[in-house]
C-alpha cells in the first residue's frame, strides 16, 4: 500500500478529549475516528490490525476444535424472556421493537442464540462435546464509555461456547481454553496473567479474567507475590483481625457536631479507624440496603451485590436517604427502619464499636452486634486493601491496575435448562447440556496492546499485529534513480512475502520519519540518494534507536531475517501454562 493513496492523516496533536495512550495513538496514527460515544470507526490501518488479531483468533479456536459461525445481532426478546436476562440486565441491554411491535435486542453476548442452535442442531450424546464461535459486532450501552478503545459501545468481539455431556468433561476442556487464550495472548505480544473473577450476569460455577497489567486499567487485581495468589478484588479474600474490644459494655451516646466522616470522627474521639463502623447506602432489586463494614475498610460493590442477590447496586441518593429515614453521616444499624440490613462479617464479631446514632450530631460509643442490632445477611462485603494479610499464606498482598482483555466460563446448565437445549443418554433419557463460554473484545485487545507497547515517539506493534510489516520510506523522491530503487524493493519485499506500506509521499525526511515511529511498524526501511552511494538503504527496527546500512542487493534477505527474528521471538513465548484453580498464573 502507498501512502499517497492510504486513507491516512496522521494528527501532531493529541485530541483534546483523550486521556489514555492508547486513545491518543490509534486516534492520532488514523487507526480509529469517533463517531459518537463509545462508537469508532475502524479505519484501514485499524481494521488490518482488527483482522491479523482475528486471524489469531480463529487459528488457536480451530485448534482446540472450535467451529466457525455468525448469529444475528438483532435478537427476539422471547429467549432472554426465557433465561430471565431481559428483566435482570438494566439500560446497558438496549431493547426495541419493529414495526410489528415485537420485542427485540441488540446483542451484548449470545448466550441464548447459541444454545437454542446448539439444541435444535444436537440430539444425542454422540454429538456432544461441540465447540461454536463467531467473530461478530455486540452493543452494550455503557453509561460511561472511557479510554478509548477499551470500553466501548459497540465493538467486535470472539465469542466462543461449548457444549458437554457432563460437568466433568466440561471441567476437562475448560484448561484447553484457559491453555489457547494464552496462546491467542502471547502470539499478539501482550503479557497477561489470568486470576479468579467474579461470574457476574453470566452465571455458571468458576469464570477466570485475563488480565494486562497498566496503570490505566479499570480492574484492581490483588496480588501477592509470597504465594502466587491473584484475584479481581470484586471477589478477593483477605484475612481479617478481629478488633477486640474487650467484653461488651454499656451503649453510650457522645456530642460529635460537625463529624460526617471516619476520618474526623476518629480524631475527635482520639480512637483508631478500625475501632469505629462505617455505614454505606445502596440501593438494589429490592430496594434500599443498608451495609456496614469496619471503618478502616470500604464495601466491595459486587460481594454486596452476590450477597443481596441483585443483578446490580449502586450508591443511594440524599432523597432515598430521607425517605428512608437516614441521617446522613451519623447513621446507625440500631433501630433503622423497614430496610435491609448487611453486615460485614467482620464487625459482626468485632465488639464495641463507635457507630452513628442516626441523630445529627451524634455518635453511640460501644456498638455490638447481635446485642444491640440485628442483619438481614451477614457475609464478607468488604474489598481487599494494600498490605492486606493473603487468606492463603497470610503474606501481604499488592494491588495493581490491569485491563481485562479475555474470559472464560463455566456456565453449567443456567441457559441449557432455561431454553430446553437437551441430548438423549445411552438410555435415552433427556438431560441439559452443560456449557462454558469463552469471550475476547478484539478492539479492546487492540487498545491493550498499545498501552503495553509504546513509547514516546508513537505505537510499537508487536509484528503479528502491525498492519503492515514494514515502513519503507523513500527521500528525494524527484531523483528518477532513487525512485527506481524505491520502487523495485518495494515489489521484491511484496513478492518475497512481507507486507509493505510505501511512504511515497512528496514530504519531508522529518515528516516521513515522525509518521513512520508514530504509525509503529516493526521495521523501517530508508532509501534515499544519500543510502544509494554506498549502494545500501537503511534498515531500522522501530524498537532500536540506531538504523544499520545494508546493501541494497541484500536488503529483502535482511529484512526478512530481522522480521522473523521478530515473530520467533513472539513464538518462543508461547508455552505450556500450568492450570490451577484459585491461583492465577502470569504470562
Amino acid at each position: 500500500m502507498r501512502r499517497s493513496t492510504l486513507l491516512c492523516e496522521t494528527l501532531r496533536d493529541d485530541p483534546a478529549e483523550a486521556d489514555v495512550p492508547n486513545h491518543r495513538l490509534l486516534v492520532r496514527g488514523c487507526y480509529i475516528r469517533q463517531l459518537a460515544s463509545g462508537i469508532y470507526s475502524l479505519l484501514p490501518l485499524g481494521a488490518r490490525v482488527a483482522a491479523n488479531i482475528e486471524q489469531v483468533l480463529r487459528e488457536e479456536m480451530d485448534a482446540i476444535g472450535g467451529q466457525e459461525l455468525i448469529m444475528p445481532v438483532v435478537q427476539p426478546a422471547e429467549i432472554w424472556q426465557q433465561t430471565g436476562r431481559w428483566y435482570d440486565i438494566g439500560d446497558d441491554l438496549v431493547r426495541l421493537q419493529d414495526r410489528a411491535e415485537h420485542d427485540l435486542v441488540l446483542a451484548m453476548t449470545h448466550e441464548e442464540v447459541i444454545t437454542s442452535l446448539i439444541g435444535y442442531n444436537v440430539h444425542s450424546y454422540r454429538q456432544l462435546p461441540v465447540m461454536l464461535y463467531q467473530i461478530q459486532t455486540k452493543f452494550r450501552d455503557e453509561p460511561r464509555p472511557r479510554a478509548g478503545a477499551i470500553r466501548l459501545r459497540e465493538f467486535t468481539m470472539k465469542d466462543a461456547y461449548s457444549a458437554h455431556v457432563t460437568q466433568e468433561d466440561l471441567d476437562r476442556y475448560y484448561p484447553e481454553v484457559y491453555q489457547a487464550y494464552f496462546n491467542i495472548f502471547r502470539r499478539c505480544g501482550l503479557d497477561v496473567m489470568s486470576v479468579d473473577s467474579d461470574v457476574g450476569m453470566m452465571g455458571g460455577t468458576m469464570a477466570h479474567e485475563f488480565m494486562s497489567l497498566t496503570p490505566v486499567g479499570e480492574d484492581t487485581l490483588v496480588l501477592c507475590d509470597a504465594c502466587g495468589l491473584s484475584a479481581n478484588r470484586q471477589i478477593a479474600t483477605f484475612r481479617k483481625d478481629v478488633c477486640d474490644g474487650g467484653a461488651p459494655r454499656p451503649l453510650e451516646e457522645v456530642a460529635t457536631p460537625d463529624t460526617k466522616t471516619i476520618a474526623e470522627l476518629a480524631a475527635l474521639l482520639d480512637v483508631p479507624e478500625s475501632s469505629t463502623a462505617k455505614a454505606a447506602f445502596f440501593m438494589g432489586d429490592q430496594g434500599f440496603i443498608f451495609a456496614v463494614v469496619r471503618g478502616d475498610m470500604d464495601v466491595n460493590e459486587t460481594k454486596l451485590m452476590n450477597a443481596v442477590k441483585s443483578t446490580a447496586v449502586r450508591p443511594a441518593t440524599e432523597g432515598e436517604l430521607r425517605d428512608a429515614g437516614i441521617v446522613g453521616g451519623y447513621a446507625s444499624p440500631i433501630g433503622v427502619p423497614d430496610v435491609q440490613v448487611v453486615v460485614d462479617d467482620l464487625v459482626a464479631e468485632s465488639t464495641n464499636l463507635v457507630a452513628g446514632a442516626n441523630r445529627e450530631g451524634f455518635h453511640l460509643y460501644n456498638v455490638n452486634y447481635g446485642r444491640d442490632y440485628q442483619a438481614d445477611i451477614v457475609a464478607d462485603i468488604t474489598s481487599a486493601y494494600e498490605g492486606a494479610p493473603c487468606p492463603r499464606c497470610g503474606g501481604p498482598v499488592r494491588l495493581e491496575r490491569a485491563i481485562e482483555v479475555g474470559n472464560i466460563f463455566k456456565l453449567g446448565t443456567k441457559y441449557t435448562a432455561a431454553l430446553k437445549a437437551q441430548y438423549r443418554d445411552v438410555a435415552g433419557q433427556q438431560h441439559p447440556m452443560v456449557m462454558g463460554c469463552y469471550g475476547i473484545g478484539v478492539e479492546r485487545l487492540m487498545a491493550a496492546i498499545v498501552e503495553a507497547s509504546h513509547d514516546e515517539r508513537g505505537i510499537v506493534w508487536p509484528v503479528a499485529v502491525a498492519p503492515y510489516h514494514v515502513y519503507l520510506v523513500v527521500l528525494n523522491q524527484n531523483d528518477e534513480t532513487v525512485m527506481q530503487a524505491a520502487e523495485q524493493l518495494y515489489s521484491d519485499l511484496g513478492k518475497a512475502g512481507m507486507t509493505v506500506l510505501f511512504d511515497d509521499r512528496n514530504e519531508s525526511p522529518g515528516v516521513k520519519f515522525t509518521d513512520a515511529d508514530l504509525l509503529g511498524m516493526p521495521l523501517r526501511i530508508t532509501v534515499s540518494r544519500r543510502t544509494l552511494k554506498n549502494e545500501a538503504v537503511e534498515l531500522k527496527l522501530r524498537t532500536d534507536k540506531d538504523f544499520s546500512l545494508v546493501p541494497l542487493a541484500n536488503a529483502v534477505t535482511a529484512a526478512q531475517g530481522r522480521i522473523d527474528a521478530l515473530q520467533s521471538a513472539i513464538d518462543e513465548r508461547v508455552v505450556e501454562e500450568e492450570f490451577a484453580v484459585g491461583a492465577g498464573s502470569q504470562s
